[in-house]
């Protein structure tokens, strides 16, 4: 494996479009297990374009020009509850090399230094160990499981839920003693 590098996503490129459209195609028997089923438009550059104009803040691994990995923090929400929730890939053939532990942590710095979020959250279906180490090891805890949280290859499926507290400073704008100290 030559050195694989992480980025933030390129979010008007048309060829960062094509190049991830490239990358969830060919690893889209390898991802089944834990994605949604998609329609086959879903692979497309256009589609893919769209999906990186929707507000989320990405992350990719790339070995030299080829998407290897990737991350996404959606559902981010300010204010008092600053949080936020990660998905993330990796291609089959970086499988197991540290890849996913790497974009998580760098998705987690980010999250606190550059957006201010207090936690991240994440889920798993069941039976995905691999991603449940991945977030061990970059410090969530499980927090509960959901029945029937997500619709998963066909079928709605009970999840593991995690978070990561990030830190404890107070939101911006909030202070420490609360709007009634004085």
């Amino acid at each position: 494996m030559t050195t694989v590098a992480i980025r933030p996503a390129e979010t008007e490129s048309a060829a960062e479009a094509a190049a991830l459209a490239a990358a969830l195609l060919r690893n889209r028997a390898y991802m089944r297990p834990w994605e949604p089923r998609r329609e086959e438009a879903y692979y497309t550059p256009e589609a893919q374009a769209g999906r990186l104009a929707d507000g989320a803040r990405r992350w990719f691994a790339v070995d030299g020009d080829t998407l290897v990995g990737g991350i996404t923090l959606t559902g981010i929400v300010l204010g008092p509850f600053r949080s936020g929730s990660l998905g993330y890939w990796v291609d089959a053939e970086y499988a197991g090399r540290g890849l996913a532990t790497a974009l998580v942590r760098e998705a987690c710095r980010a999250a606190a230094e550059e957006i201010g979020l207090h936690r991240v959250e994440a889920s798993t279906v069941l039976h995905n160990h691999a991603s449940q180490r991945v977030l061990a090891k970059c410090g969530f805890e499980r927090v509960g499981t959901a029945p029937r949280y997500l619709h998963i290859d066909g079928d709605w499926r009970d999840h593991h839920l995690f978070q990561r507290i990030l830190h404890d400073d107070p939101p911006p704008g909030f202070g420490a003693a609360g709007p009634d100290a004085t």
